[in-house]
């Protein structure tokens, strides 16, 4: 699915020949810097690495893969990756199961007023609370954010700012196959993308890498209209790869206004029902939004 050479490939081209201090003229042909160059800039043999970029060369050194990508200019999500690539030859991680903690659950739960869901490294949507079921207008379980956005939704769908969040997700599976290079289902996923998504085969080929964990999130509701939420992403700690995602709107705003709008949504007929009337220092009048059950938190 992805490899340290296809990476180091992609890096080159886009490296700025006078920012590395080459010089350069009009019959200079070559996107980004030449093999050669890396080579001297980096301090390795022009031989070694060659044999990096053609997948001949096993197990570079630490202090290789520094100046690397020192000299490819990569960010530290990239430097990340360029390492958990290098590793692959040396050991295969194993992918992650997809059991939910029951303690993970019972912490949806107690989201009340914001959207909130369980994913994987796959993007799978593993559990939704209520409110999360409504903003996306179906179950949560079953649901793969990378399949929803490049095959089902269009560019004026639910995402209002659908362009950089194909970004995000082909960044963020870039780092999953950099990770998990031998799990079936997550090749299995990006080869439909590939299949089905011309813009996801161009993201795709690019080999960007993103690591998202918080920012704005913009959703074009049909019942409620424009909501401008942040999202929190929230790792869990015992190495599952499974994350809470929160989507938060800030006080005052017309989100959060639109977020209690959808919190009183019928879940089945999706008829909105009447509020209760607002209390000082209580604007909902209920103490916050409706707190799913057990049964809603897990899709069971």
């Amino acid at each position: 699915m992805d490899d340290l050479a296809g990476f180091l490939r992609t890096r080159r081209s886009r490296v700025d020949p006078a920012a590395a201090g080459i010089p350069t003229d009009s019959r200079r042909r070559v996107a980004g810097l030449r093999r050669e160059e890396v080579a001297h800039l980096s301090g390795v043999s022009v031989d070694y690495y060659v044999r990096l970029e053609q997948g001949r060369a096993t197990q570079p050194s630490e202090q290789v893969l520094d100046a690397l990508a020192r000299v490819l200019g990569l960010d530290e999500t990239e430097r990340g990756h360029l390492h958990r690539l290098a590793r692959q030859r040396r050991r295969r991680a194993k992918a992650p199961g997809g059991r939910v903690r029951p303690e993970l659950l019972r912490v949806l739960d107690l989201v009340a007023d914001a959207p909130a869901l369980l994913m994987n490294h796959r993007l799978d949507v593993l559990a939704g609370n209520r409110l999360a079921g409504l903003l996306f207008g179906r179950p949560m379980p079953g649901l793969n954010i990378a399949r929803h956005i490049f095959l089902e939704e269009a560019e004026h769908g639910l995402y209002a700012d659908w362009e950089n969040c194909t970004l995000d997700v082909v960044g963020h599976l870039r780092l999953a196959a950099g990770k998990h290079p031998e799990d079936p289902r997550l090749a299995s996923l990006i080869g439909e993308l590939a299949m089905g998504s011309e813009r996801f085969r161009r993201l795709w080929a690019r080999a960007d890498v993103r690591a998202r964990t918080h920012g704005r999130k913009a959703y074009r509701h049909p019942l409620v209209g424009l909501l401008e939420l942040h999202q929190e992403n929230f790792a869990s700690p015992d190495g599952s790869d499974v994350e809470l995602l929160v989507l938060s709107a800030a006080p005052g705003s017309p989100a959060e206004d639109g977020l209690r709008l959808l919190a009183g949504l019928d879940a089945d007929s999706g008829d909105a029902r009447p509020s209760t009337p607002a209390r000082s220092r209580d604007p909902l009048g209920t103490g916050g939004f409706p707190v799913p059950g057990p049964d809603s938190a897990s899709g069971r």
